[in-house]
């Protein structure tokens, strides 16, 4: 687990929760905190229900893709709930 320090830079809905129903909530919106080793691993960073970022297989989202103005409103959304390390 990494202490989250920085905005998500990407966005990933959640389409599987099997193995981690109180982490992820089917078909909720998680930021991503960039991890290049993990997603050579298949993994992805999310930033889940606890409020910090976790690795979770990549095949457990859908990574999405919005216009600038929507990532920006966004990030600062996320922003408001992310707290400081």
């Amino acid at each position: 687990m990494k202490s989250v320090k920085s905005l998500p830079g990407k966005f990933a809905i959640c389409v599987n929760n099997a193995d981690y129903p109180v982490s992820l909530e089917l078909h909720k919106l998680y930021g991503l905190v960039p991890d290049e080793e993990a997603e050579r691993d298949g993994d992805l960073r999310v930033i889940d229900e606890s409020g910090e970022d976790y690795l979770y297989p990549a095949e457990y989202f859908l990574v999405v893709e919005f216009p600038q103005t929507i990532q920006q409103a966004l990030q600062t959304s996320f922003a408001r709930t992310v707290q400081p390390a």
